[in-house]
């Protein structure tokens, strides 16, 4: 038992091991070996590199500083799937008869392939220069040939005169370089003792007679690139199982079998760590490739990912060099502006002739009320009735507002009974009392005096069979008189109704 509780312990750490390596590297792990950085997936010590394969396994020559993978000096490892290495020459060294000395070499390389940004390049006046290949059990050559009979006067050209180069075809992982002299070439001697062959980065050499067919300028080593990716199945086929980190692309090498992975747009890092590739913040980065290009007065806000140029109120991003400029009036703005004036103006205008007319109007009806209360005895009703011999008279004076709110405009479902004399309505009171208003038809002018009296007698009557007289509206063409409301009707419906629907006896009629 406890040996199966040993083993299952073991299991379990082996397994979190394999996470531990694959999937990413430990933060004690050596960063620089030299002047070469070292990122994950290469590594130089066990749970720093990516151990499904060991090319990314390096090893850093403590005394002379130098990185190595294998028997290969690296110089520069790129995230983008390239690698640079150390990789010497081949020469030929003739005297002025016969073969003195001379090498050539055969590369296997690991988990790595040729990048055709190389150029095979050969040296040498008369010569001609050889890279084979190989790719399973078929061998592939290609090579260059080199001319001439002086040292060349022209610097920097390799164009067969001295120089030679041609391509490399990518994904070789085994090849052979050697130089030969023409047979019997023995006149350039002098000048030209050794002739070269080597592998170079493009752009990395640069062409001069006068020292290269001397000795190369005794230079015996020159930077190769070469490829390098993850494993050998595509993104599609691995789906979300690649060890590329947050934030970054799975890309399908294009060089060679596998996969690179590549942090996304606005971030930039380690892709291949989990949390590897972070936000470039383009708004203070002093990088010139990540930094933002907002110009003028727009300014930059930095947003995970990207960045976005803003302008100040009343400005527009000119998205052709992210500069502000000023919002651009439509050709219809002018007409437009005088449109709306125009329109604001007139209904200004309107506005002011209405108030007006409602103003002048109002002071009209008011003047009208005031003359139709003279002509109706108003004065006359406030004299008497601030006279003596009058304290004992109630009689309200009631407007021609408040009789109008009283009976709803004068509606016809206020009417209570019409006759030659005129109309009763029956009228609501703002304290909720309800009242009789009678509207005359005609009225007589001449009789203002004895109307008077007859309002001041009538609102001293109180009688139970008498509807009592509350008070008169004077303001209105034909004076009204407000009345208390009797609801069982009038005694007209008493007196003259069906005898079979009155209880009044013949006495009571003539007692009435």
């Amino acid at each position: 038992m406890n040996k199966v509780h040993g083993l299952f312990l073991v299991a379990i750490f082996i397994i979190a091991s394999t996470k531990l390596v694959i999937g990413q590297s430990l933060r004690s792990c050596q960063t620089r070996c030299g002047n070469v950085s070292i990122e994950y997936p290469f590594g130089i010590s066990t749970g720093c590199y990516y151990a499904v394969h060991a090319s990314f396994n390096l090893t850093c020559n403590e005394t002379t500083k130098e990185l190595f993978s294998g028997k290969l000096q690296v110089i520069n490892i790129s995230h983008s799937g390239e690698l640079r290495i150390l990789k010497s020459r081949s020469y030929t060294c003739y005297n002025s008869t016969d073969l003195t000395e001379g090498t050539f070499y055969t590369t296997t390389l690991r988990n790595f392939t040729l990048s055709n940004k190389n150029r095979f390049t050969a040296v040498g006046c008369n010569t001609y220069a050889v890279m084979t290949t190989t790719i399973g059990d078929r061998s592939y050559s290609t090579g260059c040939l080199s001319l001439c009979d002086s040292t060349p006067k022209e610097n920097g050209v390799c164009s067969g005169e001295g120089c030679c180069y041609t391509p490399v075809p990518k994904r070789r992982k085994r090849f052979r370089i050697r130089s030969r002299r023409f047979d019997g070439e023995t006149s350039v001697s002098e000048f030209n003792p050794c002739f070269y062959a080597f592998l170079v980065e493009e752009g990395m050499f640069s062409f001069s007679p006068s020292q290269d067919l001397q000795n190369l300028r005794n230079v015996t080593e020159f930077p190769v690139v070469l490829d390098w990716s993850i494993g050998s199945r595509t993104c599609e086929q691995l789906g979300n199982t690649s060890i590329c980190g947050q934030n970054s692309l799975c890309l399908d090498s294009t060089t060679r079998t596998g996969y690179n992975c590549k942090c996304k747009a606005g971030y930039d890092g380690n892709p291949y760590l989990p949390d590897g590739c972070q936000d470039i913040n383009e708004c203070t980065t002093s990088s010139s490739i990540h930094k933002h290009n907002c110009s003028g007065s727009s300014s930059c806000e930095n947003m995970m990912g990207h960045f976005l140029c803003r302008c100040p109120s009343g400005f527009d991003l000119n998205a052709t060099n992210n500069s502000c400029m000023r919002k651009h009036k439509p050709e219809y703005y002018g007409w437009t502006q005088i449109l709306l004036g125009t329109t604001v103006g007139f209904l200004a205008i309107l506005l002011v002739v209405s108030c007006v007319q409602q103003k002048i109007k109002h002071r009209k009806n008011t003047e009208l009320r005031k003359h139709f209360f003279e002509q109706n005895g108003g004065g006359m009703l406030r004299q008497r009735l601030s006279g003596a011999g009058t304290s004992n008279v109630d009689v309200k004076i009631f407007t021609e507002e408040g009789m109008k709110e009283a009976t709803n405009g004068y509606d016809e479902s206020r009417i209570l009974g019409q006759g030659g004399q005129g109309t009763v309505y029956k009228g609501i009171l703002p304290d909720s009392s309800v009242v009789a208003i009678k509207k005359s038809r005609l009225g007589d002018s001449s009789q203002v005096e004895q109307f008077i009296n007859e309002v001041l007698v009538l609102s001293q009557i109180n009688h139970r069979n008498v509807v009592k007289l509350l008070g008169c509206c004077l303001e209105t063409q034909v004076p009204l008189l407000v009345y208390e409301f009797v609801s069982s009707g009038t005694l007209y419906d008493h007196l003259h109704g069906s005898m079979f629907d009155s209880n009044l006896t013949w006495e009571h009629r003539l007692r009435i």
